[in-house]
């Protein structure tokens, strides 16, 4: 462990890119605090068929175009802001040997809340059961296990995520929201 300072901040100036995929720093009150970032890749193989956490094999040109031209949620989206919000999550992809085909995306804390969203399979593979897979393979994923809550909004497929917990709002008038449904018009990124 780096001590306070100088040290610690040299520490992270000449090692943060490198150190950031290793674990998380953060400076406080001249100490280095640190904790695990380092996720496991799980991965799930079904015949041609492979899903995976590693977000090196995501071919984001083929997330961005979905979610930008098809999704009806995030239309518009900007390759910058999928890209963030990549990094910033945990990234399930679903390949065809090494052609991605589908996609979902979970927030959390990975201790006591979730939310699941970006969940997608192209066209022409649905109707295979990958999207039932996706889901079993999200819900049994070890780093998710445990949580107090799962939060998704979603108007295409409900009869899927029943089958998988998920239920419409017990209580909504206890849930707010700030949304902003141009955002992506508005060219923030």
């Amino acid at each position: 462990m780096v001590g306070s300072g100088e040290s610690a901040n040299r520490l992270i100036d000449n090692n943060f890119a490198s150190l950031r995929q290793m674990v998380g720093v953060f400076l406080n009150f001249g100490h280095l605090l640190t904790f695990n970032t380092v996720m496991t890749i799980h991965e799930s193989k079904k015949g041609e068929f492979t899903i995976s956490t590693d977000k090196d094999r995501l071919d984001i040109d083929v997330i961005h175009n979905f979610l930008s031209r098809e999704s009806g949620w995030c239309l518009g989206i900007s390759m910058e802001r999928v890209k963030l919000s990549i990094e910033n999550s945990l990234a399930i992809g679903i390949y065809e040997h090494h052609k991605l085909i589908g996609f979902a995306r979970v927030i959390s804390d990975f201790s006591t809340i979730a939310y699941l969203g970006d969940v997608f399979v192209l066209k022409e593979y649905r109707g295979l059961g990958l999207s039932k897979w996706l889901m079993q393979f999200i819900m049994e994923c070890p780093d998710l296990q445990g949580l107090r809550r799962w939060i998704l909004l979603t108007d295409t497929a409900p009869w899927l995520y029943k089958k998988y917990g998920f239920e419409p709002l017990n209580r909504p008038e206890v849930y707010m929201e700030k949304f902003n449904p141009n955002v992506y018009k508005d060219g923030v990124v």
